[in-house]
């Protein structure tokens, strides 16, 4: 018996890697009858009479997962976030960032396509970056070609020992950036996007590049930030300027709307917290409060 991590997912064979080498195992007929998939990225038990055959016996439990791609342990999410074609949008990164935060993944905000940008542009772009640097989250912003060179190299050196998802809307250069970071991959450009839009038609296939002793989700789709399934009054821990600063408040369960006493409030007012993101924390809570409650939902 020997432990490991599911590398890979394909047509019912699950490749685990377990002391820098591969093992090809099936699940045992009881994972079907206890309604179990495994998933790239859990941590197993499993047994093989040799590197090409063998049996997964059990999966740990996992501190998180996601549908889209169908991983768990994620321990951080590159976000690309394009500057323009398609043009940036505060309410949808500040989604994305919510739906990290719900899965208690680590975001890194990368800015693709800052070489398209004039100088009035790149300095509104330094601004950005400060507002989410402000606000407790990594953000890295190519300024120009050598930088972006950096840049790489920077994002490249926090992949180790983690186990790291990419995201972003289609069209932000998640495929360039991943080609970018590792040449040898040679991911056609717009293939993942495409792949992820066929729906229940995407590939069977799914699994991990190791990059600087790092594992990379080589199907960067993770977009399941549509709906979020939090009450609304817990939409402020997942901003974490106001987590940081709620203990200021008047009021215990302050959600920093129309409460007397709000500290969150005060410091929009002396233009201590960004105004974008309070405007998409208010719009997203009053969404939340407005959703119909989904009965007999399946766990």
């Amino acid at each position: 018996m020997a432990e490991g991590k599911i590398f890979q997912s394909l047509s019912g064979f699950y490749d685990i890697i377990s002391d820098g080498k591969i093992y090809r195992t099936r699940a045992r007929g009881n994972f079907r009858k206890r309604k179990i998939t495994p998933l790239v990225g859990d941590d197993v038990e499993f047994e093989s009479s040799s590197q090409k055959e063998g049996y997964l016996l059990k999966i740990f439990d996992r501190k998180n997962s996601l549908v889209r791609p169908p991983i768990a342990n994620i321990d951080q999410a590159v976000v690309v976030t394009s500057a323009v074609q398609p043009d940036f949008s505060y309410n949808l990164l500040d989604r994305q960032l919510v739906a990290v935060e719900i899965n208690k993944i680590t975001p890194i905000i990368y800015f693709t396509k800052t070489d398209l940008l004039d100088d009035k542009q790149l300095e509104y772009f330094k601004g950005v970056k400060r507002v989410y640097e402000q606000a407790g989250y990594k953000v890295i912003l190519p300024s120009n070609s050598e930088d972006k060179a950096e840049s790489v190299n920077e994002i490249k050196s926090l992949f180790k020992n983690k186990e790291t998802v990419f995201m972003g809307q289609t069209g932000a250069g998640k495929s360039t950036l991943l080609n970018q970071i590792s040449p040898d991959l040679n991911l056609a450009t717009g293939e993942i996007s495409m792949a992820l839009n066929r729906g229940k038609h995407t590939t069977r296939k799914v699994s991990f590049i190791q990059i600087n002793n790092g594992l990379v989700a080589d199907t960067p789709g993770f977009s399941s930030y549509e709906a979020f399934d939090i009450r609304p009054e817990e939409l402020r821990d997942y901003f974490p300027e106001f987590r940081a600063n709620a203990d200021r408040c008047k009021f215990r369960g302050c959600v920093h709307i129309n409460e007397p006493g709000c500290a969150i409030k005060a410091m929009l007012d002396e233009d201590e917290l960004s105004h974008e993101r309070y405007h998409d924390y208010v719009q997203l809570y009053d969404l939340l409060k407005n959703k119909k409650p989904i009965y007999n939902k399946k766990k």
